[in-house]
């Protein structure tokens, strides 16, 4: 994975790296705040998902799965008071990555099985994920 050339907008909107690369978990493990697993929906992949959601790569098997931990559908990535939100990016219709926001208002991902960084939807928007068009929130246990 080159950041550069996979990720044209980190430079110019930023970004820090927050944990080093590990195969532990993945981004959607991160999104979920489990950083002992890999979440992914394909039944081919051993991965875990929950038993209660359908197993396809699709941005409602992905709804499905957050709101089975207490999130719901919202408009956007616009950060609120009381909330904790997720990001979908998907690429060609297809999910490929989740971000978790954090309470000040920026995201946190891990970037396969490479680092974690704290970085703008934007930052992540391109070739490799595609775009941030899902969000979903529930109550922050913040707040």
């Amino acid at each position: 994975m080159s950041l550069e050339i996979d990720f044209p907008n980190l430079t110019s909107e930023g970004f820090s790296q927050t944990s080093p690369a590990t195969e532990d978990y993945n981004c959607i493990a991160w999104a979920a705040g489990v950083r002992d697993d890999w979440w992914w929906p394909d039944p081919g992949f051993v991965s875990f998902w929950p038993d209660q959601v359908f197993r396809t790569e699709t941005l409602a098997a992905f709804y499905a799965a957050f709101k089975f931990l207490g999130y719901e559908n919202c408009a956007d990535g616009q950060s609120e008071v009381g909330f904790e939100k997720v990001a979908f990016y998907l690429r060609n219709g297809k999910p490929t990555h989740a971000a978790r926001q954090l309470p000040d208002g920026l995201w946190t991902s891990k970037l396969d099985s490479d680092i974690d960084i704290v970085h703008t939807l934007r930052g992540l928007e391109g070739p490799a994920y595609g775009q941030a068009v899902g969000f979903m929130r529930r109550p922050s246990s913040q707040s």
